[in-house]
């Protein structure tokens, strides 16, 4: 079971989450992956805030 990917790539939603967390944008992001689409890239943050909502709150380190 790993980490949650893109379907059809290796580029897992973490990839993604951080690449937002270091200030880029979408477009920045499917433009650094080629194999990515703009909403490739906000469908996996989309994911991951869905998956915030249901866990409940995760503590900053």
């Amino acid at each position: 079971m790993g980490k949650p990917c893109i379907k059809g790539t290796r580029i897992s939603v973490e990839v993604i989450v951080r690449r937002f967390a270091a200030g880029l944008t979408a477009d920045q992001i499917a433009a650094a992956y080629p194999e990515l689409t703009r909403d490739d890239v906000l469908a996996a943050a989309t994911y991951a805030a869905d998956l915030l909502r249901h866990d409940g709150l995760v503590a900053a380190e």
